[in-house]
């Protein structure tokens, strides 16, 4: 083998592993069909775009290319070489069938969707035996906006050919569903993937969460440091940004005052050996607990690896934060004994001005005012982002006022965020929440400044569906 695999190989090892434990059958791929195939969604619409245009440029090349969702169900396939359809027809790989490690063993697809990082499987790498005579290269898709999983875009072609560029191909046609999907998503940013750093919580950053005190979040408090009194293995799940991380450190640190807390975010899967190396020897280490922030984006060897390190105690050195707890790693959601549940920040308005209050004053070192209107408006707004958004709009408000008013709210906070606006669209509106948030501002006022009649006034609030309080 090239070096390139001798570093793939530890994965490619560990999906054996994993496709044995889930007794899939080395002899033959066990077909698992179903007939609801989504073909609506964006990432649907935008990989079969790329992926059709790049199969009419591949003339005759025996190759079939295919997209996958997150669980290995083929949505699509293509192809002009017919003894390559007729062949893949046979093991299954088509479109209905799912083709995920449960399902198949160690493919290219497959590696890919559990890893979460692109992956070549050649020949003698596959679990199954019928799937030796092909090479298989294969990208997970991001969503660009949540980082969620979507799916795959997969090349296969038989093994004695030239698999050099498969790889290469693959992952430039999952760039470019990937840009596509962001472009006609309305340009939404994508979250930087996580690089697996560590560090210290400290009790300061803690305040915030000591802020929160609505009935719902006490509660969730409450139920982790019960679950970790009794010496049980906790997960925490909820949406992005609840305070999951928070509210497992505050359950240790309730526990055990002089627990020094680290979070471990969870790696690329070419760092996961360093990342176990720097953070495995505490999951040993006195007074030490590791909260792994977003387990279940874990690539599946290093979560396999993670459960072999935890050995019993009588109080876990280990808190898991995860979406939901079937997203876990199977080996890691084996372990779990409690899970909590942190109700998004929609769910808990009374927590939002003393969370504001208290970013305001971490951010300045100071007290911050925040006017009636203000507070109305944060209260209102759905935080799709939960306390991350909150954190973010409140740094930017108070780094640029003592006493926080509408106007230095951002302009997604005052509208009820529907459909993508175009970039005129975006001026015209941010124009007339600038001029309807002045000091003293009238409906009046504002349409004189802007031009316009008070009737198409009120109609553009409509259209944009801005929520300003008192109006």
């Amino acid at each position: 083998m090239d070096d390139g695999l001798e570093v793939v190989r530890p994965r490619v090892r560990a999906s054996w592993v994993r496709s044995e434990r889930y007794g899939v059958s080395p002899e033959e791929v066990e077909p698992v069909f179903t007939g609801d195939v989504d073909t609506g969604s964006l990432f649907y619409r935008c990989g079969a775009e790329v992926l059709g245009a790049l199969h009419d440029t591949l003339g005759t090349e025996p190759v079939g290319l295919m997209m996958t969702d997150h669980e290995g169900l083929v949505l699509a396939r293509w192809s002009v070489d017919g003894d390559m359809v007729r062949s893949l027809d046979r093991v299954h790989l088509a479109p209905g069938f799912y083709f995920g490690e449960r399902t198949a063993g160690t493919n290219g697809l497959a590696l890919a969707l559990a890893d979460r990082t692109p992956s070549l499987v050649r020949s003698g790498e596959h679990f199954v035996a019928p799937l030796r005579r092909y090479t298989c290269a294969a990208v997970p898709v991001l969503d660009p906006g949540s980082g969620n999983l979507l799916g795959s875009i997969n090349m296969t072609t038989w093994s004695t050919g030239s698999s050099d560029l498969l790889l290469a191909l693959a992952q430039s046609a999952a760039g470019n569903t990937a840009a596509l999907m962001q472009s006609r998503g309305g340009g939404a940013m994508t979250r930087p993937q996580p690089r697996g750093e560590v560090f210290h919580v400290v009790t300061d950053r803690l305040a915030a969460g000591d802020a929160a005190s609505s009935r719902a979040w006490t509660q969730a408090v409450g139920a982790a440091r019960e679950a970790v009194r009794a010496g049980r293995l906790l997960a925490v799940v909820g949406e992005p940004g609840t305070g999951k991380t928070a509210v497992g450190a505050l359950a240790r640190q309730a526990v055990a005052r002089r627990e020094r807390v680290l979070v471990a975010r969870p790696p690329g899967a070419e760092d996961v050996d360093a990342w176990l190396a720097l953070w495995v020897p505490a999951l040993a280490a006195p007074d030490t607990c590791v909260v792994v922030a977003g387990a279940d984006t874990l690539p599946a060897w290093a979560a396999d690896q993670l459960a072999a390190a935890v050995t019993p105690s009588a109080v876990p050195p280990l808190v898991l934060t995860a979406a939901a707890f079937d997203a876990l790693p199977e080996r890691l959601a084996a372990l779990v004994d409690a899970v909590v549940e942190v109700p998004p920040l929609r769910h808990r308005p009374e927590d939002i001005a003393p969370l504001a209050r208290s970013f305001a004053r971490e951010h300045r070192h100071r007290d911050v005012q925040f006017t009636p209107r203000a507070v109305r408006a944060l209260e209102g707004h759905r935080w799709p982002e939960n306390v991350r958004e909150l954190r973010a709009v409140v740094r930017e408000a108070s780094g640029r006022t003592d006493v926080v008013d509408l106007a230095h709210l951002p302009p997604s906070v005052l509208t009820s965020g529907g459909r993508a606006l175009s970039r005129l669209e975006q001026l015209e509106r941010d124009e007339i929440l600038r001029c309807l948030t002045a000091p003293g501002a009238t409906a009046v006022h504002a349409a004189e400044e802007l031009g316009i009649s008070r009737a198409t006034l009120y109609r553009k609030i409509r259209q944009y569906d801005l929520q300003i309080p008192g109006r």
